[in-house]
């Protein structure tokens, strides 16, 4: 499918798998030259939320990412064209969540851009008590602030102009003196 997707002119593959479930990913990926983005998942689908688990979230989350990254470069894939995500809400808890975004700027020392993908996810419809994920507009601009004071460097949102809006007054008043 991804071959099909980069024939037909995407220019980047978003793995939730990070290059576990499709042997053939790694060299579709490397011979065409594209940006991968390596998403951490603890589980299936079908089974990741039924009781996900980590000694220490953080550090369990990062080694995974840095082994994958050190596994899609030996497959041929320039490390210059990495891309890591924390996988939130992919087999995590509002705990394990909330616990990756606070430290979300360890992710910077595995050399990779951080894309972070929290849009309209379930934790936040939890913490702010709105049940319809249209509807957590608001929650999800204050998560991809906060992924940006962090610095992350890809935030996938569905609210596309209000998030520009949010991050362009974020920029004026924290990095322009």
């Amino acid at each position: 499918m991804a071959e099909a997707a980069l024939a037909a002119g995407a220019n980047i593959v978003n793995d939730v798998a990070a290059l576990t479930w499709d042997a053939d990913l790694a060299r579709v990926v490397a011979e065409a030259g594209a940006p991968l983005c390596l998403m951490h998942a603890q589980g299936t689908p079908q089974t990741m939320q039924a009781a996900p688990h980590y000694g220490d979230v953080l550090t369990e989350v990062y080694d995974w990412l840095a082994r994958r990254m050190e596994f899609a470069v030996a497959q041929g894939i320039a490390p210059e064209r990495i891309i890591t995500d924390p996988g939130i809400g992919f087999g995590k808890t509002l705990q394990h969540n909330l616990t990756l975004l606070r430290g979300l700027s360890l992710f910077h020392s595995l050399g990779a851009p951080i894309l972070l993908g929290a849009s309209r996810k379930r934790f936040i419809g939890t913490l702010s008590g709105v049940d319809e994920a249209a509807r957590r507009m608001p929650g999800s601009v204050a998560v991809a602030l906060f992924a940006a004071a962090q610095g992350a460097q890809v935030i996938r949102v569905h609210d596309v102009a209000e998030t520009v809006q949010a991050l362009a007054l974020w920029r004026a008043l924290t990095l322009e003196a």
